[in-house]
């Protein structure tokens, strides 16, 4: 059974950074997609970035060009550094792993910008 565990979320002031980081246990498929999604306070979940395990990256519109996604195969995890953080970018972040034929999520941590 694979598990995501993400860490990294705070609280952050307008302009600041942080860095999220999700690992996974347990076997992965290889290709596999693991990614950033968030849902912030009455809105649906969007994602944030992907990227799969040969390298490929997908971006959110919003945060082209602030965020950046990256990943250490051998240890199974993802990261996601965030710059030049704004308030809207508030929300419940999610780490996602698609593995074959299944999809997992992390519980979330909550990444707050405030000005």
């Amino acid at each position: 059974q694979v598990q995501l565990v993400e860490s990294g979320g705070g609280l952050v002031q307008t302009g600041g950074s942080l860095r999220l980081s999700c690992a996974a246990s347990g076997t992965l498929f290889i290709p596999n997609v693991m990614g950033w999604y968030r849902q912030a306070p009455g809105k649906q979940r969007e994602l944030v970035a992907d990227m799969t395990s040969g390298g490929s990256t997908n971006y959110g519109d919003s945060v082209k060009g602030r965020f950046t996604i990256s990943r250490d195969n051998a240890k199974n995890t993802v990261y996601l550094e965030m710059n030049s953080l704004k308030s809207e970018d508030t929300g419940v972040y999610y780490c996602n792993l698609k593995s074959g034929l299944r999809e997992y999520w992390g519980k979330g941590t909550l990444v707050t910008v405030s000005s």
